[in-house]
């Protein structure tokens, strides 16, 4: 089993930023992604900055992922994406449908984003044709709608031509939109946002009128608004999940790693007293837990 950090889905300062992958060139993490997937106007860190950042991440002997934009809106955007899918150094996360097929197009091997609507063995086997090598499971799907699937791809002899990641720890992203519900939340238009979500570094909640914290904004992301812990259902991903994904938190990252892999090399699992979420993997209502 490895252990990787999610590409950070909020707004951070610069420092904050550098300071976070300092620690994670020297944390337990396999895999590190790298870069801006919400909103193009997140530019405390460039491109040639993230390219930087992750050539030296490669040299603490983590694997650099470089991740796309989930939702493309300009031309400058397609512009930023191509340079990205044709970088020349590292494997791209693809959160759409563009970056796969720029990366097809330059024979560049990819990461299938959680963000792609690949819900089904034929999407897989598509995907695998255009250079897919690792599928991250879409936030809602179960252990057992998981099994099935690969249980198919087995059948194809298809099952060791890619890793399979999913999301273990983090607010789950759920949808993106045009709009800038950060923004809004603030009586801003999304031209006037004044990048209003850096001063929400783990998101703004939305609660509903009975008080409980229905969703999580970020921008032009709605997101879970529990926080998603597997941490009690590692027994269940052993030889079914290749990587176990812990999204970027603004604080306690690293001592939540360690306590995802401090659990899963226990001889037998120990349940673990929590208030957050499971529910997505156990076929039930995401915000359940089970």
């Amino acid at each position: 089993m490895k252990f990787s950090l999610g590409a950070n889905q909020y707004y951070w300062p610069k420092q904050k930023t550098a300071d976070f992958y300092q620690q994670a060139a020297q944390s337990n993490a396999d895999i590190i992604y790298l870069g801006e997937t919400v909103c193009s106007k997140r530019r405390e860190l460039r491109q040639p900055q993230w390219l930087e950042l992750a050539r030296e991440l490669a040299k603490s002997n983590k694997q650099v992922v470089l991740s796309t934009m989930a939702l493309l809106e300009a031309p400058s955007e397609v512009s930023l994406l191509k340079k990205y899918c044709d970088n020349g150094e590292f494997i791209i996360e693809a959160n759409d449908v563009g970056a796969i097929e720029l990366c097809h197009q330059n024979k560049v091997e990819f990461v299938c984003g959680q963000a792609i609507n690949a819900y089904n063995s034929p999407a897989l086997k598509s995907l695998l044709k255009l250079g897919m090598q690792r599928w991250v499971t879409p936030v809602e799907l179960s252990k057992d709608l998981i099994s099935a699937i690969l249980t198919e791809m087995d059948g194809f002899n298809l099952r060791d031509k890619f890793e399979v990641e999913t999301q273990a720890y983090g607010h789950l992203p759920l949808a993106y939109s045009a709009r800038c519900f950060t923004a809004r939340s603030e009586n801003r238009s999304k031209d006037d946002c004044e990048l209003c979500c850096i001063k929400y570094p783990s998101g703004r909640t939305a609660d509903s009128q009975d008080d409980k914290q229905l969703f999580v904004l970020n921008g032009i992301q709605t997101m879970s608004g529990y926080c998603y812990d597997l941490r009690n259902d590692l027994a269940s991903m052993k030889g079914l999940i290749d990587i176990i994904r812990i999204s970027p938190q603004a604080e306690e990252t690293f001592s939540i790693l360690n306590s995802f892999i401090e659990q899963y090399q226990q001889p037998t699992f120990k349940k673990l007293a929590d208030n957050h979420s499971n529910g997505y993997w156990h076929q039930i209502a995401g915000m359940l837990s089970a």
